[in-house]
């Protein structure tokens, strides 16, 4: 008799992973990256390379991508006292105000101007109960383009080498600022790849979902159904809603590129299926056992242990499945999270 799982159980999602495989740089070719292939249909599993996915694509299907673009959302700023304080983006407010993480938080009082460059200034207005921070900047000129100047990528804590082209953070189809961490799965296409996607009949299709820094954070409590899950906003058109909607009704599949993605079409669908176009923001936790309405497959990297991502994965192939995914992939030295290597579950 094999072990029960507890699915609502934190532990149930942990896993074994060497700190060596966790990728702390992307590789020269995004598209060189490593892909492990699983079929539902079959319990096969197939080690390949991103390139190749075009293998395992077929014409008529829909690739659903997130158009996001992340901020250099981490900005360093001083105090009158010239004490340093970190500033993290988190969600624009209004054209001046921002929900933002200071660190140190607690040394800054309300009312406290920090000074972030000769053009760039920012007044802390208001303590959030979860400890955010609304803050209002002063700027002289094009708050993106001093932005953009000044700011840095907010890499996940797992990083420690510094990134020296801003842009391997972001996919090549990025459009809509917005995000403070990257859709990663996003990251190993190429335009040359999306190209040939194309050429073989498959119909790309875009949607925005804002990926928040709640994106890595743990779950911390014991029964799963407990945790808070982070908000973040998205915006799906009537013309993708149309298109997708086409592609069900003629049974064709519906390919979701990371959980971002995943999350924007289900947090729709759960207000009926077929979609309507539909913004706004989504706290959706999906976890065993979920019932999707909209993805038939999904391009996903590989998540942190006891992560709300890794549950995701787990509702969509299977627990075990899921389990004996990673345990391959670790044997296999796959690289891991954001500039590691991906997944791809059809």
């Amino acid at each position: 008799m094999g072990k029960t799982i507890n699915y609502n159980d934190l532990e149930s999602y942990d896993y074994y992973l060497p700190q060596e495989l966790i990728a702390q740089t992307p590789l020269d070719k995004r598209d060189e990256s490593r892909l492990l292939v699983f079929d539902r249909n079959n319990s096969e599993i197939y080690n390949r390379h991103f390139k190749d996915i075009t293998q395992f694509l077929r014409k008529g299907d829909v690739l659903v991508i997130n158009n996001t673009r992340v901020l250099p959302a981490r900005l360093t700023a001083r105090k009158d006292t010239g004490a340093n304080v970190e500033i993290l983006l988190l969600k624009r407010k209004s054209l001046t105000d921002w929900e933002v993480l200071l660190k140190p938080a607690k040394r800054v009082k309300i009312g406290t101007i920090l000074t972030i460059s000769d053009d760039l200034k920012c007044e802390l207005l208001e303590i959030l109960p979860d400890g955010n921070r609304i803050v209002r900047f002063i700027f002289n000129g094009v708050f993106e383009d001093i932005l953009n100047r000044v700011g840095s990528m907010p890499l996940p804590h797992y990083i420690h080498e510094k990134l020296k082209d801003k842009e391997r953070y972001q996919t090549v189809y990025n459009k809509v600022e917005g995000s403070a961490a990257a859709p990663t799965a996003g990251l190993h296409f190429t335009r040359e790849l999306l190209q040939k996607i194309q050429d073989m009949g498959v119909e790309i299709l875009e949607l925005t979902l804002d990926v928040g820094l709640g994106t890595f954070r743990p779950c911390k409590e014991k029964d799963i159904r407990k945790h808070d899950m982070h908000t973040e906003h998205y915006s799906l058109s009537q013309e993708v809603a149309e298109r997708i909607n086409l592609a069900k009704r003629e049974n064709r599949r519906v390919i979701a590129v990371g959980t971002t993605t995943v999350r924007t079409l289900e947090s729709v669908a759960q207000y009926g299926v077929p979609l309507q176009a539909m913004e706004g923001d989504t706290n959706i936790f999906i976890y065993p056992p979920y019932k999707f309405k909209v993805v038939d497959a999904l391009i996903t990297n590989f998540h942190l242990p006891k992560s709300t991502l890794i549950m995701l994965v787990c509702a969509f192939a299977g627990y075990d499945n899921t389990m004996k995914l990673y345990e391959t992939a670790v044997e296999n030295q796959y690289r891991f999270f954001s500039f590691g290597d991906s997944m791809f579950i059809m």
